[in-house]
């Protein structure tokens, strides 16, 4: 099931899986991420998977690296980069937040990238009620 943000496009998949394709050339912002967390609390009430498809290229202000991905419900990130700049902004980002334990694992988005990624998270959902 297919759903717009102001900035994104997020894809409800099997498995609690949850697609995020924010938009090219913007700044993910602090109200950005606040209208993420509200789709979330009212489309999901149970544990879930986040695939990040970096297929274009945006960053994140300081205030929402430090708050992403905080949700108690997720239970793992998928995070598949296209470029080496979004290569380098993912490790940037999980290197910051690595005292919080993500379970997070990035792919390249060369040689069936995203699909990998689905795989990866559809074993990391078993079990999600």
């Amino acid at each position: 099931m297919k759903h717009r943000l102001s900035f994104a496009n997020l894809n409800l998949l099997k498995g609690n899986i949850v697609e995020i394709i924010v938009d090219a050339g913007i700044e993910f912002s602090l109200e950005m991420m606040e209208e993420y967390e509200q789709f979330l609390a009212c489309h999901i009430n149970h544990e879930f998977c986040v695939l990040v498809n970096r297929v274009n290229e945006y960053s994140y202000s300081y205030e929402v690296q430090l708050s992403i991905a905080s949700n108690e419900k997720l239970k793992a990130i998928a995070v598949v980069n296209y470029s080496q700049q979004s290569k380098e902004s993912t490790n940037k980002m999980n290197k910051l937040r690595s005292i919080d334990g993500w379970n997070l694992t990035a792919f390249s988005g060369e040689a069936m990238g995203r699909e990998k990624a689905l795989s990866w998270l559809e074993k990391e959902s078993e079990g999600i009620k």
